[in-house]
């Protein structure tokens, strides 16, 4: 049954969706752990950050971008108990208007110089985080792979793949839907003017809905964005669908669809081109014929269902899709993005380990898919693992999903090998682990081939575009 979507928003709030969330309930004898503190603030950039290493140290240490947001969060104060020692830093206050991934992984080289000065080299040191913990850590496994051992990456983006793929589902939705409605160059929209436009599309996209030509089409969208069918932020608007169930399945695709749409609370695209400087999305040359026969075998079924249902025709809607005017990137904002540090390549030096939510509306999991196909064709595959955990939300593991993540990174450190990374496995690693916490990774149904896998030429990086 459908929660209310207005109340839903209302709890939820823009940093909320953004950051990934912590569980702030301390076991009482967790708190009284002993360790040792050192925190300050980084030189050039004034970031925050924080070590913790707890007195019986293993050796390992755990570095995160969001570590300072949750040192004293349950997850963190069991990982000191167990003997890792922590460190990572506060997001920049100015990362809204000036996000750089890149000056983010210099910050923890920064970072190690000073754990190694007051306690010495670690025997290891894992990089992870999610959101943009995790798109750091891409970053950190291809570029910085001389000072840290392995990664974990949660919710990670790529950030050209990620706007492409936003600007993808929106696209269909104005050819066929709102064509008044802007989708583009959103990035010096003040929040009021980002609030008013929400609000138009929610309203169109709510009158789309009343029509089967609407649901129809609504489908369309999400299959061709490859975004998620049932997803989004806080707590799950709708019950998780069976995807054979046509309507249920629709459904869950509106919702997930209004709470993708531009407005306040998805504000992150603009966000990687006001660093830019640019607008970053394109789709000159696209086909969306072909980017819908590469979607969701179920999610297709659906479309073609829904089109014969509501008497309407996919190819006509197709042809005026394909026929609509195109958008293109600026040089300035693709030659930021192409930079090493900035955007992905497929390439991890150090073993890799991917884990995703299957309804994060936020940072699409199918990301994760098509960096492990970049991976294969680049011949990486030996480093990297992915697993998909079954849960609404941006960033909203348990602690034994954590756990077992790492657990696994460090079985493949120790032993050369990587252990059985398979749903029924890394669940079994979970509950031993953390007993009392969710298990719930699972076998994820992706994509025939992920649509805005792009790496980056010499002519995007000095900034020529052809």
């Amino acid at each position: 049954m459908a929660k209310d979507i207005n109340g839903q928003n209302k709890q939820t709030t823009t940093d909320d969706w953004n950051l990934p969330k912590v569980k702030d309930v301390l076991d009482s004898n967790l708190v009284k752990l002993n360790y040792r503190e050192l925190k300050g603030t980084l030189p050039i950039r004034q970031t925050e950050y924080m070590i913790r290493v707890p007195k019986k140290w293993n050796g390992t240490l755990l570095n995160d971008l969001d570590f300072c947001n949750k040192a004293n969060s349950y997850l963190s104060m069991l990982l000191l108990e167990k003997g890792y020692a922590l460190s990572g830093t506060h997001r920049r206050k100015d990362r809204s208007k000036s996000y750089d991934p890149a000056h983010e992984a210099h910050d923890f080289v920064t970072i190690f110089d000073l754990f190694e000065v007051a306690f010495g080299k670690p025997k290891r040191i894992i990089q992870l985080g999610c959101s943009g913990g995790g798109t750091v850590t891409l970053s950190m496994v291809e570029k910085y792979s001389d000072r840290i051992d392995g990664g974990i990456a949660a919710c990670a983006a790529t950030s050209q793949w990620m706007a492409n793929m936003h600007l993808d589902g929106l696209f269909v939705m104005q050819s066929l839907i709102a064509p008044e409605l802007p989708i583009v160059n959103l990035f010096n929209y003040e929040n009021e003017q980002l609030e008013e436009l929400g609000i138009k599309w929610k309203k169109a996209i709510d009158k789309a809905q009343k029509t089967p030509e609407g649901r129809a089409r609504i489908a369309l969208a999400i299959t061709i964005g490859q975004w998620p069918a049932w997803g989004g932020r806080g707590n799950a608007i709708v019950d998780k669908p069976d995807i054979t169930d046509l309507h249920a399945l629709q459904e869950s695709m509106y919702y997930s669809m209004a709470m993708l749409l531009p407005n306040l609370k998805t504000k992150g695209t603009s966000m990687i081109e006001r660093a830019g400087g640019g607008q970053l999305r394109s789709n000159e040359g696209i086909d969306y014929v072909e980017l819908f026969n590469n979607g969701n075998k179920n999610y297709k079924t659906a479309v073609k269902l829904l089109y014969k249902e509501a008497g309407i025709n996919l190819l006509t809607d197709f042809e005026k899709i394909n026929a609509a005017p195109r958008i293109k990137s600026d040089p300035i904002a693709i030659k930021y993005w192409s930079a090493p540090g900035r955007t992905h390549v497929g390439e991890p030096k150090v073993p890799l380990l991917r884990i995703h939510t299957s309804g994060d509306g936020l940072v699409y999991p199918v990301l994760t898919q098509g960096y492990e196909e970049l991976v294969k064709q680049k011949g990486y595959s030996k480093l990297f693992r992915s697993a998909y955990v079954n849960n609404w939300g941006h960033c909203m593991f348990s602690s034994g999903e954590w756990l077992s993540a790492i657990e696994t990174l460090m079985l493949r450190l120790d032993t050369g090998f990587w252990p059985e990374t398979d749903p029924q496995a890394m669940n079994e690693r979970a509950k031993k682990m953390e007993p009392n916490s969710k298990a719930r990774f699972f076998n994820f149904q992706g994509v025939e081939k992920h649509n805005r896998t792009w790496v980056p030429s010499i002519e995007n990086y000095i900034g020529e575009q052809k």
